[in-house]
């Protein structure tokens, strides 16, 4: 019998890699997820390709889905993972434990994982911004902070009209300079992610101006701000509503202000429409495409606000961020562990 030429092989490889890849019905119907298979996430037991947990729902994840690269699991320890943010000049992520009142630090360059900031005022979300300085959304402190190069800490935002803020929960920065934060509740409901206390202002979406550094708001037009990113073009604000529990909702962006706030996705576990799949931390690809934490794992959506990926994890993931060297790389902190994923595409914005 002939041997197979390598392209031929090579084609029936990647046929069968995507024909495994995905639970994809005809006329895009989506069927429930296979079963999940435990796996060892040590690295001592070697994966098959394509990794069975990138999961497309529908065709168009297919481009994002490199079939011979594995799901990793780069610690494991913390007990509530949050807010992941990639540093490019230092090639370092740094994510919060917020209970723990920490932030670590993953080095690219060898995988060491340290503490990189103890104690952090409860920190949830954080970013790097044009400068290269890092944002961090304090529970503890009720406040938006930036560190310098110096060192020296900068409190961005802490009050609105006189009144403390709740809890910053997530922050991101637009090309202008300006820094636009959530600001829902949950890190004062208790003392286990900051200190109880009562709300003085309803929940909001936050825009502090670059030059006066006067704090805006602009839109209270939500249940539970969480997780925000811009569209590539910042012409879209996406802001994930754990309020609703299931929202993502989607403003245009006019300059210093929003208008037209709607319904962008409301998430469901894939095959289950009855399974809540709550939006925590949100990002945007250089296609558009909105990668957020959500149940199983991490949920994919198109900029029309299609469900068409899964990247399903053993852990309630709750952020994400795009990272590396080419920014194709998605870091997920997800309860106790941070996970990677090299994927087919690029972040879009700066961290």
């Amino acid at each position: 019998m002939p041997k197979p030429s390598s392209a031929l092989t090579r084609r029936t490889f990647l046929g069968a890699a995507a024909a495994a890849a995905a639970p994809v019905l005809a006329g895009g119907q989506q069927r429930a997820l296979p079963p999940y298979e435990p796996r060892d996430w040590s690295g001592d037991t070697p994966l098959p390709y394509p990794d069975p947990d990138v999961i497309a729902l529908d065709e168009r994840f297919r481009r994002y889905i490199l079939f011979n690269t594995p799901i990793r699991r780069h610690y494991t320890g913390t007990l509530c993972a949050e807010g992941p943010a990639w540093n490019g000049s230092g090639r370092y992520l740094v994510w919060s434990d917020i209970p723990n009142n920490r932030q670590m630090r993953w080095l690219e360059e060898d995988g060491h994982v340290s503490v990189f900031r103890s104690p952090s005022g409860h920190s949830n979300g954080n970013t790097f911004d044009h400068e290269g300085r890092q944002l961090s959304c304090e529970h503890g402190g009720r406040r938006v902070a930036r560190y310098e190069h110096s060192g020296a800490v900068t409190v961005i935002a802490e009050r609105f009209d006189g009144k403390r803020l709740n809890s910053p929960n997530d922050v991101v920065v637009h090309p202008d300079r300006s820094i636009w934060f959530t600001d829902p509740p949950y890190g004062i409901r208790g003392n286990y992610e900051g200190h109880r206390a009562e709300s003085e202002l309803p929940v909001a979406v936050y825009r502090v101006d670059p030059g006066s550094g006067q704090v805006a708001k602009v839109t209270d037009e939500i249940g539970g701000p969480n997780g925000l990113c811009f569209a590539p073009d910042y012409s879209r604000l996406y802001v994930a509503d754990t309020g609703s529990g299931r929202e993502i909702k989607v403003w245009d962006v006019d300059g210093a202000r929003l208008r037209n706030g709607r319904r962008h996705v409301q998430l469901a576990v894939p095959g289950d429409p009855d399974a809540r799949a709550v939006a925590d931390g949100v990002r945007c690809d250089a296609d558009g495409n909105i990668w957020t934490g959500a149940a199983p794992g991490v949920q994919v959506i198109t900029p029309d606000g299609d469900v068409i990926g899964v990247i399903r994890l053993p852990e309630r993931c709750a952020n994400v961020c795009f990272g590396g060297t080419r920014r194709n790389r998605l870091f997920m902190t997800a309860s106790q562990s941070l996970y990677s994923v090299y994927v087919g595409t690029r972040g879009a914005g700066i961290a």
